[in-house]
């Protein structure tokens, strides 16, 4: 705004005093002060507004003026209510240094004053960064030659005073201007986004994180030519969509502002676009060595089309990489919008290429070492480890990342099934919601396409094993296939219920009459590997008390826990229970 129309205001009830000929200057923001020397404060374009309380007689008011003429204020706004009539040194001061003076009456409250200038100057700047967005949209609809997300954010930043970063459903920063949010903290913001869409809120929401409030703003397709149409039910869509995160409280933002962020997720969406497309080639690499695994090709065959993905996926990398494969399944209860079951497929395809990205990295092409296809319902990643020669210096680079984890195993063998999730788990859940189940299998390293087929069935056996656990998000390895938590998730339920009734229901029902803690004493007897030692000392036991309670369970049971046997079948039950 200029300063001309300070004075075409009459509710402001400002005087001109001096410098007719420097109204048209431009007014940036508005300061109150009555520091004798404000100039750390003064940025240049100024209003600045003064009680006079630093005059204490005529001498200081040169020096006053002549620090505001040096920062570079548009103009100085002197308070009647104080001093009365404005002194003439002052006046004179204003005048040698070419300041435009102005008397505020003493009936105007400088808030009054402050309110109208942001207000005019934060409306301008929404004008102009709105044609700049314009114009940036153009440019990237049409070519690369916007230069991203973050440029629309620098301008946020620099125009409207507005931090935002760009999120993935899970979290990760996609884009961002100035200090990245902390990864807790994006993690957290997108699980309250996830949740809000999902119970159906209207954007933008608010979320307070920290003593901090943020305003998240769904990124979804555009609807720009050759674009995928828009999904029918929010399920189709919702673990997908990216989000705007803008640390402040858009509740009370006048319809103007709130267009201008649309336009900015609108203008985001074409970067999404871009990413969907780039993915194009990897997922149809991954679909086509998947069907010859399933196919039975032979091993030439696979190693042929492997040797082509592998320029793809790792490029400048020279030998053969190791093979790990991951499964997904994303199922839904219920039929979607249009009547007809949610396509689980592409949604888990989307999910796992997003859970499968190093959290340390961001922006949207961190994820080109990703190769992912869905079959019907279920996803699958072929995921490519260095060789062993390499493996070294990803590691110490891994290792220099603060602390990030991307769910490999220290110990080099690749992908590692719950640490995968740890991250992603909590706002994934709150996207999923009360009828959606996320379950994934992570297979074992293989050096060769031989071992192709052998990984994918294992990765879909594990899935199976994380399917049968309770919770929304879960995760099985290959590990746990050689264990006998693979066996139990199997055994039909009524089996279970007669199994553990018969060991454990005596015990319980004689621990409810005498308090005689018999199933934690089972337990610990069992976790201490029958150490009558070690198991009094865990529960601050004589050995003769532990000795009297086991003796109690077996004459319960009819079972003796000096015989192996028997062990197990306690430790099976317990288990199951």
């Amino acid at each position: 705004m200029r300063l001309r129309a300070l004075l075409e205001n009459d509710a402001l009830g400002l005087r001109l005093l001096g410098g007719d000929e420097e109204l048209d200057r431009s007014v940036r923001g508005v300061m109150t002060t009555d520091l004798r020397d404000p100039s750390r404060y003064l940025t240049g374009g100024e209003l600045v507004l003064t009680g006079l309380a630093w005059r204490r007689d005529a001498g200081d008011s040169e020096p006053f003026v002549r620090i505001l003429s040096a920062a570079g204020v548009a103009g100085l706004a002197a308070g009647e209510a104080e001093l009365g009539d404005i002194p003439d040194d002052l006046v004179a001061a204003c005048r040698q240094h070419r300041l435009p003076l102005f008397a505020v009456h003493e009936t105007v409250a400088f808030a009054t004053i402050t309110e109208y200038v942001v207000r005019q100057v934060s409306g301008e700047r929404a004008g102009d960064l709105a044609a700049v967005v314009d114009r940036h949209r153009r440019l990237m609809t049409s070519g690369p030659a916007g230069g991203g997300p973050e440029v629309v954010l620098d301008l946020l930043g620099s125009d409207l005073d507005l931090r935002a970063w760009v999120l993935s459903p899970t979290g990760r920063q996609i884009a961002g201007a100035g200090a990245p949010l902390p990864a807790a903290a994006g993690a957290e913001l997108a699980g309250l986004h996830l949740a809000a869409v999902r119970s159906g809120r209207p954007a933008p929401h608010r979320a307070a994180l920290g003593g901090t409030t943020y305003s998240l703003f769904p990124i979804r397709n555009n609807g720009r030519a050759g674009a995928a149409p828009s999904a029918r039910d929010v399920r189709e869509s919702v673990l997908s969509d990216w989000l705007l995160a803008v640390e402040a409280d858009a509740g009370d933002w006048p319809p103007a502002r709130l267009d201008l962020l649309q336009g900015v997720t609108q203008l985001i969406a074409v970067e999404r676009d871009r990413r969907d497309a780039a993915r194009t080639v990897r997922r149809r690499l991954a679909q086509e060595v998947l069907e010859l695994v399933q196919a039975g090709a032979a091993p030439a065959e696979i190693a042929a089309r492997l040797r082509v993905a592998t320029p793809v996926l790792l490029p400048g990398l020279g030998a053969a990489p190791h093979w790990q494969v991951v499964v997904a399944r994303v199922e839904w209860d219920g039929d979607g919008a249009a009547g007809s079951p949610v396509a689980g497929g592409p949604v888990a395809q989307a999910l796992l290429e997003e859970i499968l990205v190093d959290p340390a990295v961001t922006g949207p092409d961190s994820a080109d070492r990703i190769a992912v296809a869905h079959t019907g319902e279920e996803a699958i990643a072929l995921v490519p480890l260095p060789a062993d020669r390499d493996r070294g210096a990803a590691a110490d680079a891994a290792a220099a990342r603060d602390g990030a984890s991307d769910g490999r195993r220290e110990d080099g063998a690749g992908l590692h099934a719950d640490a995968l999730l740890a991250a992603v788990r909590a706002p994934l859940s709150a996207g999923l919601a009360d009828d959606g189940r996320l379950t994934l299998g992570v297979s074992a390293s293989v050096h060769s396409a031989e071992g192709l087929r052998g990984a994918l069935e294992e990765a879909r056996h594990a899935r199976r094993v994380a399917a049968a656990r309770p919770g929304r998000v879960c995760a099985a390895g290959h590990d746990e296939l050689a264990s006998h938590v693979l066996l139990l998730p199997f055994v039909p339920d009524d089996v279970r219920r007669a199994f553990t009734a018969r060991l454990l229901d005596p015990l319980r029902e004689y621990d409810r009459r005498h308090r005689a803690e018999l199933i934690p004493t089972l337990e610990a007897f069992l976790d201490c590997d029958g150490s009558w030692t070690r198991c009094a000392a865990r529960l601050h036991l004589h050995v003769n008390t532990l000795r009297y309670r086991v003796g109690r369970i077996e004459q319960l049971t009819g079972r003796d826990l000096a015989r192996l046997e028997d062990k197990l079948d306690f430790f099976l039950a317990l288990r199951m229970s």
